[in-house]
């Protein structure tokens, strides 16, 4: 590990907060959601949660958990032609796949502060309301021009 990475990777562990992975979102093409639910459950996850999102995201989204961990996978069936989703499944030929990696955080507000403040591309002006009442931001997936991640992050706040 280079001198560079090893010091992002001591920045990143001070990111205020930062708690453990609260899911991996999976993009799953218009009118598969209840398929890839009914799928999930075969493999012993069941499902907690289940919502249509408007606004810029346009999808409607079903959270998966297996036991009683705190990590879940999210599936996301976009709403319409216009969707984050949909764009991403586009680009995938037609099918679904990754969408994003989420973390928690104690508080999105100190992180999205903490991170700007050391030049990752945030691509929301600000925390904003997510599913089930959270508090998220999105951070670009070429975020840190020296090392870019390569895929989307979202930051969640769990007011529970």
């Amino acid at each position: 590990m280079s001198t560079d990475q090893k010091a992002i990777a001591a920045e990143l562990r001070d990111v205020p907060g930062l708690q453990f992975i609260d899911h991996f979102a999976i993009s799953v093409p218009q009118g598969n959601l209840d398929g890839q639910v009914a799928a999930f459950e075969m493999l012993g996850f069941h499902e907690i949660h289940r919502e249509e999102v408007h606004g810029k995201d346009m999808v409607r989204e079903a959270l998966l958990q297996i036991g009683e961990g705190p990590n879940l996978i999210q599936l996301l069936e976009p709403l319409a032609p216009e969707s984050p989703v949909q764009k991403l499944i586009d680009k995938n030929g037609g099918r679904g796949g990754f969408a994003h990696v989420a973390f928690r955080v104690k508080s999105a507000q100190k992180a999205f502060e903490y991170m700007k403040a050391n030049g990752f591309n945030i691509i929301d002006a600000a925390p904003r309301p997510g599913s089930r009442g959270t508090t998220v931001f999105f951070v670009h997936p070429k975020s840190r021009a020296d090392n870019p991640f390569g895929f989307l992050i979202e930051i969640v706040e769990d007011p529970n």
